[in-house]
């Protein structure tokens, strides 16, 4: 389902949030849908189940996913989440742009960014 990039900077447990968020949104996980277990999805990525607990939890408290005592994870409505997902995402878009114009990058140069990218 996910899989975890060790030469990447970002903690495991953040890749773990991204991969799903990224799921719930794009409606791969479907609202309603039980998660993964803990136990489950730490013995198929090979890592400490505290982990993923750490990561169910950022989730959770996003309003990712939700849980049921005794039952289990579920998926929550994405609807207001790909809202939420977009605006950070455009938020961090206009940072990096207003980096670049700092730097002296020409408007051309991230165009051209822009259009390799959407191609």
């Amino acid at each position: 389902m996910i899989t975890i990039d060790y030469q990447n900077r970002a903690p495991i447990y953040e890749q773990i949030v991204e991969k799903f968020q990224m799921l719930i949104v794009k409606g791969v996980l479907e609202p309603g849908s039980r998660m993964p277990s803990v136990r489950s999805l730490a013995v198929e990525l090979s890592i400490n189940p505290n982990t993923i607990q750490k990561a169910f939890a950022v989730l959770e408290q996003e309003g990712y996913i939700f849980s049921v005592k005794g039952r289990g994870n579920f998926v929550s409505e994405s609807a207001s989440l790909f809202e939420k997902k977009k605006e950070s995402c455009l938020e961090e878009l206009r940072r990096l742009l207003f980096r670049a114009k700092e730097l002296g990058i020409l408007e051309s140069d991230c165009t051209a960014v822009f259009a390799q990218i959407y191609r």
